[in-house]
């Protein structure tokens, strides 16, 4: 059964505002890489169907499909890259409070995506937030 990781995305208010560092950041054709200190344990489990959730802002509100798990470096430099999915999947906003690093995030506590029904437009993630602040979602 796959399993997840959940992680705070510091430095961006947004899923737009990570695209644009991303844009910024890597030449295009680059893998996207997430770099981390701690090596899950769990690493073959992330693969089998994985993703990565990121927290905007006290809001769950996009994951990326999790292709590999590596270790690299040596002694004090080691360090963990976790190879992503180009493509960002907006969820569901839901709220999750503050930690640090990296957390397991099992598939019952995941949240839905925001799909949106044939022949509809997606429903703007901003606009969804706010939905659900106010709780009329």
């Amino acid at each position: 059964m796959p399993l997840h990781l959940i992680k705070l995305c510091v430095g961006s208010d947004s899923v737009e505002d990570l695209l644009a560092w991303r844009r910024e950041r890597d030449a295009p054709g680059e893998p996207w890489r997430l770099h981390t200190r701690q090596t899950p344990k769990r690493a073959a489990e992330l693969v089998e169907g994985g993703s990565l959730y990121r927290v905007f802002k006290g809001f769950i509100l996009a994951r990326q499909r999790i292709l590999a798990v590596d270790r690299a470096g040596e002694g004090a430099a080691a360090r963990c890259e976790v190879t992503l999915d180009e493509t960002i999947v907006l969820t569901l906003p839901t709220p999750r409070r503050p930690f640090q690093g990296w957390r397991y995030l099992s598939v019952a506590d995941a949240p839905a995506d925001l799909d949106a029904g044939p022949g509809e437009a997606p429903l703007p993630p901003d606009l969804a937030l706010r939905l659900r602040a106010v709780g009329a979602w």
